[in-house]
């Protein structure tokens, strides 16, 4: 699929048409947002699989740990946290790569646009195709884990946040990787370490909204390092790209 133009439609007097009028960077990254959501639905396949391996994860845990609810209800944040991460890094290699291969970035640097503008726009389809639905997904699986329905809320809240800081992280090691061949596992390996923090505080939060102790301190930090990695992530992703365009 071609990428959409980054212009508006031409503008003119009674009809006629003069010169194309050029588009905003909101615009743009409105188009790139749009063109991505069309071609993920063209390739429902990729879309599946992170959920389908969440799911498929932490309802076969109980199988193969105990199934003893208490026991469950003790590890479930681990296992929801640890699962949500390598589900969401089942998309991340292709979040850029086919960009790459066509030319797209290319023509993204070249546009005159804001390149952090356009690829935060591609991070924001890849956690609404992908985080989001492991947030709404994760409190129905905590059920399988013992979780008590009163937990739910808090547990959704901590992995909205959480899969939030994820896409950006995400979305810097794809970055960085984007020059090297068959780049998963150099993506695993520096996307891991960058998303301990997030992994520490989402699993306390998840821990006391189980036990039913207020989360709010966990929630804050998690919160704070959502906001820390919109303001930066995208402006490191766009510098690691403009370095392997080069």
């Amino acid at each position: 699929m071609k990428p959409l133009p980054l212009t508006a439609e031409p503008s003119g007097v009674d009809g006629v048409c003069l010169t194309p009028r050029r588009a905003s960077s909101w615009q743009a990254a409105t188009r790139v947002f749009l063109r991505d959501l069309k071609l993920a639905f063209r390739k429902r396949g990729q879309l599946i699989q992170p959920i389908a391996f969440f799911i498929i994860v932490t309802a076969m845990f109980p199988l193969a740990f105990t199934p003893e609810l208490t026991r469950l209800r003790e590890v479930a944040p681990g296992v929801l946290w640890v699962s949500a991460l390598l589900a969401s890094l089942l998309a991340l290699e292709f979040l850029f790569r086919d960009d790459r291969e066509d030319g797209t970035l290319e023509q993204y640097a070249l546009s005159g646009h804001s390149l952090t503008g356009l690829l935060f726009a591609k991070t924001c389809v890849h956690w609404l195709l992908t985080g989001l639905p492991l947030a709404l997904v994760a409190p129905l699986m905590g059920g399988a884990l013992g979780v008590p329905i009163e937990a739910m809320p808090g547990i959704l809240a901590a992995l909205l946040l959480g899969t939030v800081s994820l896409s950006v992280i995400g979305a810097i090691g794809a970055a960085l990787t984007l020059g090297v061949k068959r780049g998963g596992v150099l993506l695993s390996l520096l996307t891991l370490p960058l998303a301990v923090p997030v992994m520490i505080f989402g699993a306390r939060a998840t821990e006391l909204a189980i036990r039913g102790v207020d989360a709010a301190a966990p929630l804050y930090l998690l919160g704070a390092i959502t906001v820390l990695g919109l303001t930066l992530g995208p402006i490191a992703a766009a510098a690691a790209v403009r370095i392997s365009l080069e």
